[in-house]
């Protein structure tokens, strides 16, 4: 694409009004990574990205505190604002922490960065007396009884495919929906235990989801924090003594343990769900988010064999290999438990990303050679292929490289475009890649407003050395599921037909357009990087005895009966216009308010 034509329609911005000149990071070159060197809020400690507030979640791992530091407190939108007001603003608020993604910030970074005093006691109490949400004390709504379902006959338990309920949509949008006070309530089994692997926990908020009669049942906590921010997550449970704690391991840079999963064991058997939403209550009010979950699997007989329960896809074999790969002790007893069940009825593949360098057949196990592998081996070649379409829809951009050669056109969409046993050796050129992340309009007029943009932490930083990527974006539009106007934080790839009625496969996962997330090829492609935990379900028609997935046009309310896949956003996915932009969560947005009378102004 003609760099000027990217500047003119949508890649240039400028950070040169004097105004908020202080509030941009400037670019800073670092090893191995397209991130800004953090500027700290004078209002936090270098490692602080939650307060000690009931209500403030325990967020992602260090890599991200300089991200959620420069995270901001919505200004009200003036027509001409004053440069004073803005600041008296800031100083009395720090930046708000939302919600994740997998944008390659670095630790190292931080280590530059003189050391803070400790918050004194009184900055702390006036910390502590800063709202739940960007938009005050009132802006979360206590969701009335309908909102929740009473039984699972609406349920689609072919797919398994739902989305989170979404407050402030009409109810038909939500009939089929799910929301985690369901997912954990005894509709779908009587609680024994239960694990929860996650980026972001707000320990307080996650416990009160638990039904009053499983609150008390042993829980533990799969994270990827460190130092300060450990101790504070387990300072947070403390009040809580059924909950412990298995820590990942994260021994690659920039790495984080981004994988949703939830483990329930019951008294009449095990389920697990993998899920995009973090345990925080933001990503359960209104965005658009989604999951899969499993049957209920009943206990094998005793004295089976430890391959019994097994399913087509190979399903139990690969969720203990992502267990067994955290080598965590505390994963011991899952694992045993695991094996004691019967996960034949499940027909989706697990697609994990787990850190590490793998050589050999190592390289298929993780990240997108994995994907390339299941495609290859699991579906067949379709007539006029090179005019299917491959989609990536996702919540967050990492470093991509100087031009698409380098990693998305390369590896990654030779992988996206693999069908059956491969014939050539590089992508089909004529293969289409369309990727839908909100434009800058998208995230002003949701139902969150600018506070959404938290979740879609796209950095100036990268945006400016990619240009060329923006040439790919469509925006995001979700009539078909009533959710235009809930900011995505799901990730989702498929292959869609060149009429957008039938899909060749389709995935829900954790993992973002990253790198970090997917793997990268090394060593002359002798040996692929994987920095993350990721972790995702794919869907392929042979594992539902079809050729293809038909796409749902009525996704809701949802029918047990349908047959078509509920892609959960419009298709065809509409290209960006000259004016659109992409969503940048840290450069300033003051042209005009959002649905609550704010702007965005990055602190």
């Amino acid at each position: 694409m003609d760099k000027d034509l990217a500047d003119s329609q949508h890649g240039k911005w400028t950070i040169s009004d004097s105004e908020d000149e202080d509030n941009i990071i400037p670019p800073t070159p670092q090893k191995d990574s397209n991130k800004p060197k953090p500027k700290l809020s004078p209002k936090c400690n270098e490692d602080t990205h939650s307060v000690n507030h009931p209500s403030a979640p325990s967020m992602g791992s260090e890599a991200r505190t300089a991200t959620h530091v420069n995270q901001t407190n919505p200004v009200k939108y003036e027509s001409n604002p004053s440069p004073s007001v803005k600041r008296k603003r800031e100083t009395e608020e720090a930046g708000w922490n939302l919600s994740s993604s997998d944008d390659e910030t670095p630790t190292s970074a931080l280590k530059n960065e003189p050391k803070k005093s400790k918050v004194s006691p009184k900055r702390k109490k006036t910390e502590d007396k800063r709202p739940p949400s960007p938009h005050g004390t009132s802006y979360y709504k206590e969701e009335p009884a309908d909102f929740f379902e009473t039984n699972l006959l609406s349920m689609n338990d072919m797919y398994r495919f739902y989305l989170n309920k979404v407050t402030g949509i009409p109810k038909k949008f939500n009939t089929g929906a799910l929301h985690i006070k369901e997912i954990l309530s005894p509709m779908f089994g009587t609680l024994k235990e239960s694990a929860q692997f996650n980026y972001c926990f707000d320990i307080p908020w996650m416990v009160e989801q638990y039904p009053p009669e499983f609150r008390d049942k042993p829980v533990i906590l799969v994270h990827g924090e460190k130092r300060e921010s450990k101790a504070r997550l387990i300072e947070h449970a403390k009040p809580y003594p059924h909950i412990c704690f298995c820590q990942a391991k994260l021994d690659i840079a920039f790495g984080t343990h981004h994988t949703k999963m939830m483990l329930l064991w019951y008294e009449e058997g095990f389920r697990v769900i993998i899920l995009t939403s973090n345990l925080i209550r933001a990503d359960w009010y209104q965005k658009t988010q989604g999951m899969w979950m499993s049957p209920l699997y009943p206990r094998l007989p005793e004295g089976s064999p430890e391959t019994a329960g097994e399913s087509p896809t190979n399903f139990k074999r690969d969720l203990l290999e992502y267990l067994e790969a955290y080598q965590a002790p505390e994963l011991a007893e899952w694992i045993d438990r695991i094996k004691q069940h019967d996960l034949s009825e499940t027909r989706v593949y697990l697609i994990g990303s787990t850190p590490g360098r793998y050589q050999g057949p190592a390289m298929e196990k993780w990240g997108h050679l994995r994907l390339r592998k299941l495609l290859s081996e699991h579906t067949k070649p379709v007539q006029n292929e090179e005019q299917w379409h491959v989609l990536g829809q996702f919540s967050s951009i990492g470093s991509m490289g100087l031009d698409k050669t380098k990693w998305l056109a390369a590896e990654f969409q030779r992988t996206l475009t693999t069908l059956g046993k491969p014939g050539k050796s590089l992508a089909n050129p004529e293969t289409q890649m369309l990727l839908v992340y909100p434009s800058v309009e998208n995230v002003r007029t949701s139902l969150e407003g600018c506070p959404a943009g938290g979740s879609l932490p796209y950095s100036i930083q990268t945006a400016q050395k990619q240009l060329w990527l923006h040439s790919y974006f469509h925006g995001w539009h979700a009539d078909v599921t009533g959710r235009s106007n809930a900011m995505p934080h799901i990730k989702t790839y498929m292959r869609v037909s060149p009429d957008f009625t039938q899909l060749a496969w389709f995935l829900v996962t954790s993992a973002n357009l990253s790198k970090a997330a997917w793997g990268t090829l090394e060593k002359n492609n002798t040996q692929i990087m994987v920095r993350s935990y990721e972790l995702g379900v794919l869907y392929l028609p042979s594992a539902f005895n079809m050729s293809t997935f038909p796409v749902e046009k009525n996704v809701f309310p949802a029918s047990s009966s349908s047959k078509g896949f509920p892609v959960p956003f419009d298709l065809p996915p509409q290209r960006y216009s000259s004016k659109d932009q992409p969503w940048i969560w840290n450069i300033p947005y003051a042209q005009a308010p959002d649905t609550h009378g704010n702007v965005w102004v990055p602190s």
